[in-house]
């Protein structure tokens, strides 16, 4: 039995939301799967992403194979970066501990790059409801000045005439 990790949707039309499922791959989309592992939510800025990393891990060594937009999930959230370090230390070229710490590190900085993208659009909706409820006044744009408009509006030389 071939095992996928792929996307199954749910929500209304022209409003996606997903769920990450481990699926036999002859069922269909939106079908009988076996786990349920998180689930991806498009709509939001920036895009909400739930995931069980344990169990898509699990998942990995057992030899599910992910989608290509799934991998690129898995990849985002750490899953496959944690995939490629245990390799190491089964190779014995890191420690498990070394493997941990790296993990630990890479995640806590992800995590950071995410946050301050969640602030900044928090920030630009607080910004942009201020501006249509009247409490913050637009800046006006800068005219350009008389010279600049007045090199934009010359006529050709009358010299460069070809007959």
């Amino acid at each position: 039995m071939a095992v996928k990790i792929r996307l199954a949707r749910r929500g209304r039309k022209k409003n996606p939301f997903y769920h990450i499922v481990v699926a036999n791959s002859r069922s269909p989309r939106d079908g009988k799967f076996i786990e349920s592992i998180g689930s991806y939510n498009p709509l939001t800025v920036p895009a909400t992403i739930e995931l069980d990393r344990e169990k898509a891990y699990d998942w990995l060594t057992k030899g599910a194979q992910p989608t290509d937009t799934v991998a690129a999930i898995l990849r985002f959230k750490g899953v496959l970066l944690k995939k490629h370090l245990q390799n190491g230390v089964k190779k014995g070229a890191i420690s498990q501990e070394q493997a941990d710490a790296k993990l630990a590190a890479w995640i806590d900085a992800k995590e950071a790059k995410i946050q301050s993208r969640v602030d900044k659009t928090k920030a630009e909706k607080a910004n942009f409801n201020k501006m249509v409820s009247g409490e913050m006044k637009v800046v006006a744009k800068v005219a350009a000045p008389e010279a600049d408009q007045a090199a934009f509006r010359e006529e050709p030389q009358a010299g460069n005439e070809e007959e």
